[in-house]
């Protein structure tokens, strides 16, 4: 019904020697098939009987050229580059638009595919993710300089992908995913070198602690026997410090074999004794070292 209708006006305007051209188009006059002017949008008077028709229209409303070049990069990787072009005609030049050119979009793919197969070789696969602003400004550059003597502008230029093979697509995953565990191998080491470090540290400083301790427990001890030895000779006349040192020496001797019977878990040093042997218990002690390092 549409097209039916606009038919009709077409025909009713032929008849009274009128056309119409629509917003953001011209119209294309020629007289006996030779061009005559550019009809902006609006009404014209059109008198067919003298000669006069309309050749066609040309669209000036900005168009979109998708390109999908194969190409080859330096380090030899086959690639597709997706190249987005976006032009349009030139009013005050649509009769070399539309005269000049018998296929638009053919003519730029082929300048497209020109560009980027000349430049893309030159690079490497990173450089070219890298630099695609320069591609495209490249493949811009070409196509205005091209285009403009056919009444065509190139508004916009962009290089909206670059797919490798899948296979290198993979590859290149696996590059970067061994280059990131790397890193955090280096830093796990540096991690347990810093908690080997700080451990170390402390065990130092929990041993320099430990040392004095013992250091200051063994004062405490040697300071109390020394007043034992003292009050020991004073309350009781007549003992010598030796005296007193064995009994004492007894003493944590009994102690000792008390704990380690207590224990049912500790490593026991059976040692000769005798309870009449006082004065030679340090002998003893030593003695019984000795035989059971032999044994």
């Amino acid at each position: 019904m549409f097209r039916e209708g606009t038919n009709s006006e077409e025909n009713m305007g032929n008849l009274f020697c009128c056309v119409q051209v629509d917003q953001s188009q011209v119209a294309v006059k020629e007289k006996f098939g030779r061009f005559v002017e550019v009809l902006e949008p609006g009404c014209h008077c059109l008198p067919w009987f003298l000669g006069h028709q309309i050749a066609g229209h040309l669209s000036l409303r900005l168009q979109q050229l998708d390109v999908r070049c194969e190409t080859k990069t330096k380090d030899n990787v086959f690639v597709n580059v997706v190249a987005s072009i976006q032009y349009r005609a030139l009013a005050d030049k649509a009769d070399d638009a539309f005269y000049k050119l018998t296929n638009t979009r053919s003519q730029i793919q082929a300048y497209v595919f020109d560009v980027i197969r000349a430049s893309v070789p030159k690079l490497n696969l990173d450089a070219a993710f890298e630099q695609k602003n320069d591609i495209a400004k490249a493949v811009e550059d070409e196509l205005e300089k091209a285009m403009s003597a056919y009444g065509y502008e190139i508004v916009q230029t962009l290089i909206v992908d670059i797919e490798p093979d899948e296979h290198v697509k993979r590859a290149m995953n696996e590059i970067n995913a061994a280059a990131r565990m790397r890193v955090a191998a280096n830093e796990k080491a540096e991690a347990e070198k810093i908690l080997q470090i700080k451990r170390a540290e402390g065990e130092a400083e929990s041993k320099y602690l430990s040392g004095l301790g013992i250091a200051r427990q063994r004062q405490a001890i040697v300071d109390g026997l020394r007043d034992s030895v003292l009050g020991f000779s004073v309350n009781v006349p007549g003992t010598t410090a030796k005296d007193i040192m064995d009994m004492v020496l007894v003493t944590q001797y009994f102690d000792t074999m008390k704990e380690i019977g207590a224990s049912s878990k500790s490593s026991a040093v059976f040692i000769p004794h005798g309870p009449g042997s006082v004065r030679d218990v340090a002998s003893q002690i030593r003695d019984g070292l000795l035989q059971g390092s032999h044994q």
